[in-house]
């Protein structure tokens, strides 16, 4: 029979995984993987929308190992299967629930497994229909599952179709340069270079000649003639980062690009035709830059056409343990090999608070954090939050009340196969109602 999906049981050893491979074959195409790097190596090659992983061995080593494959892997939907007794472990509350949907124990009881898969299935189409696969692209990758980042990536993706400029705006440190990276990657021009620029970084004496090139002979020095990065970006996209910091004469030959397609070279008369997208960010309000002068209106209405804001990471607090995992994972090489991951209380503490600094503050926090850390696992004094954390019963009751309301309607239309009308009787509430709730917490019918 055809498989509903891919799925991968995950062991030590592999003869461990029959039972599983027994139990489901006949509705899912099981993969089998003998240890974390074999199972690494299948999950990079294929497509696995469900993970099994069978621990046999619950020393602390083989659970931090576990951990960072399931936090590499956070588009799986991962079930665990464990010997008695090791749910009260500490090191398996820290190391491995937070990554689970469900778990059991073993022995396999093969009706309540596929069960599990079952309904984890159904989680794992949920999911998708939410959240859009995480783009992973090396080292540069934007990782989230928050509802403001699949909104994000469902608009990277619509003005990816349309080659025009385009206006990023966030805070410092939200990644506004691997959204318009993305951004590249999803366009038509994905097969060109994506050339970045700092306009704050460079001084303003080189910067009309670092973008628009020169001349030989322009200047003193100028011993050979020299592309810009305008030129360096032709078939593809030009980043424009911290574009408020544009005097406003550069600002006027950068509309006249945008205007015309030309740019002219330092100490040159002609003209020369680029194909390039500009994509330009900054973390200044541009509105109010216009009202004082600093920055040019016209060119702010051609820029903010088509543009995307990246939330700030406080905005996207279920994001924060996702982020914190992935770059413990990221940076391993730099920490203590005794280091196995976070404490509870270092995770509710990454996720109280208030992130000024947004994913750039978090990354040094943790790298910070994994160079410091004397015991087995971060705590509140290697991320140096101990004044910050806040207890996780303090949520605001309309936060808690927000995630009710969204846990008990993602739960209905699981129950009900997505039947919208059944799901409404079942709630309570009317079919509008019900769509009314479901466009408030972005829930895709």
């Amino acid at each position: 029979m055809a498989g509903h999906c891919n799925l991968i049981c995950i062991a030590a050893d592999a003869d461990a995984c029959v039972p599983v491979r027994e139990a489901l074959s006949d509705q899912w195409d099981v993969f089998v993987a003998s240890g974390t790097h074999a199972a690494d190596a299948v999950l990079r090659r294929a497509k696995v929308r469900i993970g099994i992983v069978l621990v046999t061995d619950p020393s602390p080593a083989n659970l931090a190992e576990t951990a960072a494959l399931l936090h590499a892997h956070p588009g799986v939907q991962w079930i665990g299967i464990f010997p008695p007794g090791i749910s009260a472990t500490t090191p398996w509350r820290e190391l491995i629930v937070d990554a689970l949907v469900d778990f059991h124990t073993l022995p396999v009881d093969a009706a309540r497994l596929r069960s599990l898969v079952g309904h984890t299935e159904g989680m794992a189409c949920l999911y998708d229909q939410a959240v859009p696969p995480i783009a992973t692209t090396g080292e540069q990758e934007i990782i989230g599952r928050s509802a403001v980042m699949a909104r994000l990536q469902r608009h990277i993706r619509k003005v990816a179709r349309v080659d025009a400029p385009v206006l990023v705006t966030g805070e410092s440190g939200v990644g506004k340069e691997l959204a318009s990276l993305q951004l590249h990657r999803y366009s038509a021009r994905a097969h060109g270079p994506f050339v970045p620029v700092n306009c704050g970084a460079i001084p303003a004496s080189l910067i009309q000649s670092e973008l628009f090139g020169y001349e030989r002979g322009a200047f003193t020095g100028a011993a050979h003639a020299r592309m810009g990065m305008f030129e360096s970006a032709a078939g593809g996209t030009l980043f424009l980062d911290e574009i408020a910091d544009l005097s406003l004469d550069l600002q006027t030959n950068l509309l006249r690009f945008l205007q015309e397609r030309t740019i002219n070279r330092v100490g040159s008369t002609q003209s020369i035709r680029i194909d390039v997208r500009v994509i330009a960010a900054t973390h200044v309000d541009l509105e109010e830059a216009v009202r004082q002068g600093r920055f040019r209106q016209d060119l702010f209405y051609r820029l903010n056409v088509l543009a995307l804001t990246v939330p700030p990471l406080r905005d996207r607090k279920e994001d924060v343990a996702l982020l914190a995992h992935h770059f413990f994972t990221k940076f391993a090489k730099e920490k203590n090999p005794r280091l196995l991951g976070f404490s509870t209380r270092a995770i509710h503490a990454l996720e109280s608070h208030s992130w000024p600094g947004n994913v750039r503050e978090l990354i040094n926090r943790v790298r910070r954090a994994m160079v410091m850390a004397e015991g087995r696992l971060i705590n509140l004094g290697d991320l140096e939050l101990e004044r910050r954390a806040q207890p996780r019963f303090k949520e605001e009751l309309g936060e808690a009340r927000t995630h009710a309301e969204r846990h008990a309607i993602v739960a209905g239309l699981h129950r009900t196969q997505r039947n919208v009308s059944q799901t409404a009787r079942d709630l309570g509430v009317s079919r509008m109602t019900l769509y009314r709730l479901m466009a408030k917490h972005d829930i895709a019918v």
